[in-house]
């Protein structure tokens, strides 16, 4: 394995602190809105659709902390605090979320559009960089999905 020496560490905080603060920001826009009774307001008094808007947020909310988690051992490993081999660990890696549903989501008032959208976005950002560090670092990308996760996944698609 080459050294993650070869990541511009200054470089790397940069952008780390960058993403933690967007993650944050989000996170916070996230649990305003999705708390504050946004599934009452805007059309949401169908109790199947309110379990969808549910099932979303919960989506939302999954997927930005495991951006916070990942970012957050992105600084242990520049403050040194981890090494280079543990960044392969998978109690360090970006955790899996499943994606939103965009035809449900399209439904959905402009705000929880917007909100599901951009931690989508923000997700893949951070897992090509994770996917580009792993390249750089000789690591690989390493999928293996769980007969478990498979059939959840199916379920989450179905609904």
């Amino acid at each position: 394995m080459q050294s993650a020496a070869l990541l511009d560490r200054g470089l790397h905080r940069r952008l780390v602190d960058g993403l933690y603060v967007e993650a944050m920001v989000m996170a916070d826009e996230a649990r305003t809105y999705f708390d504050g009774g946004a599934s009452l307001d805007e059309g949401m008094a169908d109790p199947l659709r309110r379990v969808a808007f549910a099932c979303e947020s919960l989506k939302v909310t999954t997927r930005l902390m495991h951006i916070i988690a990942w970012l957050l051992s992105q600084r242990a490993w520049q403050r040194g605090e981890i090494g280079d081999a543990d960044l392969a660990d998978e109690k360090y890696r970006l955790g899996r979320a499943s994606p939103s549903d965009g035809d449900l989501a399209a439904s959905f008032p402009f705000t929880a559009r917007a909100l599901i959208d951009a931690s989508q976005e923000l997700y893949d950002r951070v897992s090509r960089l994770q996917d580009r560090m792993d390249m750089m670092m000789g690591q690989g990308v390493v999928e293996e999905i769980s007969p478990a996760r498979a059939l959840l996944d199916r379920l989450s698609q179905a609904f």
